[in-house]
């Protein structure tokens, strides 16, 4: 059995092609009572209209790329899930895809999907694109970007305040009495945004605070995953002189750590602090449970829609728009013993 056609609509209702597509699209000039009618014949017959036929008239496909370095890593996974859920409310399906981290992938992603007919644009969370790969794209797809970035570009930008959030987390620690406070998660790439931001906000508190950092308790790691945060700890822990408090700039870097720091017979707080990144789900729920930067992800996720579908339902060029979206400080066991969840 075929599909009813607007043809078989409008036999049905008495009217004219025309007239039932002004009802489907929700066009003026037809009356209230001939609305009536067709949507009884349209009811009757079950007619669906042809969504993707009518985008394609329209020259948009009401798809949103969305590229992230990894979609198993937690935190990526709820913002993921949050953009989803923004877009659909606006009418909008999100095509995912990964890049592991490689820069090639990520700008075979980004250009890739810039050019294809069936985005109408992109939202990325880039790890190491440049201004220039941007500037390559004139004509393309608009493109937003999602998280760190360290440059000027004419993309669009939503993130938080990297610098200030790990200022105030290093602070809290200094307000603890801790004072040789190591970094895990710092990289030696300038490109790095998010490493070189709150490594700059870690510095920052230490300057603020009129201490000096001591640079041989700064651990880079070459991914923000646990194992990475378990090597750095254990390196940290044979230093001549270990560490009394550790920074994280990723929850999953300090749940590694932390794993380390118990099999070593180290107590936290009460040995060694401990904090993270990202207020990631695992961390409410790990013993202690870990104090963490908690960046607004639904405000992440609804400014970034909201952002890409300015650029794809305006014709007109605008300059590019910064976004900053809040954090707060969560305060939990692992920095305080048994405050939990007190926001500060």
């Amino acid at each position: 059995m075929t599909a009813p056609t607007l043809r078989d609509v409008a036999e049905r209702a008495g009217v004219s092609i025309r007239t039932v597509s002004n009802v489907v699209n929700g066009y003026a000039r037809v009356t209230d009572a001939t609305k009536v009618r067709v949507q009884a014949a349209i009811d009757e017959l079950g007619y669906r209209p042809n969504l993707m036929a009518r985008n394609l008239k329209q020259g948009r496909t009401r798809i949103i790329a969305l590229v992230v370095p990894a979609l198993d890593v937690p935190y990526f996974a709820e913002l993921v899930r949050l953009i989803i859920g923004e877009a659909r409310a606006r009418g909008y399906a999100v095509l995912i895809d990964q890049t592991d981290g490689d820069v090639e992938r990520e700008r075979e992603l980004i250009m890739e999907a810039s050019r294809a007919v069936s985005f109408d644009g992109v939202i990325a969370s880039p790890l190491s694109l440049t201004a220039a790969d941007l500037e390559s794209r004139h004509g393309s797809a608009p493109i937003l970007l999602l998280g760190e970035k360290i440059f000027d570009s004419s993309a669009d930008h939503v993130a938080i305040d990297n610098v200030t959030a790990a200022r105030e987390m290093t602070a809290h620690l200094i307000g603890l009495g801790r004072r040789r406070i190591a970094a895990i998660g710092v990289h030696q790439d300038p490109t790095d945004g998010t490493a070189v931001l709150r490594t700059r906000g870690y510095r920052e508190a230490f300057t603020q605070a009129g201490l000096t950092v001591d640079e041989s308790l700064m651990v880079p790691t070459p991914h923000y995953e646990r194992r990475h945060g378990a090597a750095a700890m254990a390196q940290l822990l044979d230093h001549p002189e270990p560490p009394d408090a550790v920074f994280c700039f990723s929850d999953l870097l300090a749940l590694g750590a932390m794993r380390v720091a118990f099999s070593r017979g180290l107590r936290i707080p009460e040995d060694l602090a401990l904090a993270g990144f990202d207020d990631i789900e695992d961390g409410r729920y790990s013993t202690p449970t870990l104090t963490t930067i908690a960046p607004d992800k639904r405000q992440l996720a609804r400014a970034a829609v909201a952002g890409i579908l300015a650029r794809i339902e305006s014709d007109a060029y605008d300059a590019p728009v910064e976004i900053t979206a809040s954090h707060r400080l969560v305060v939990r066991e692992s920095t305080v013993g048994g405050a939990v969840g007190q926001p500060v």
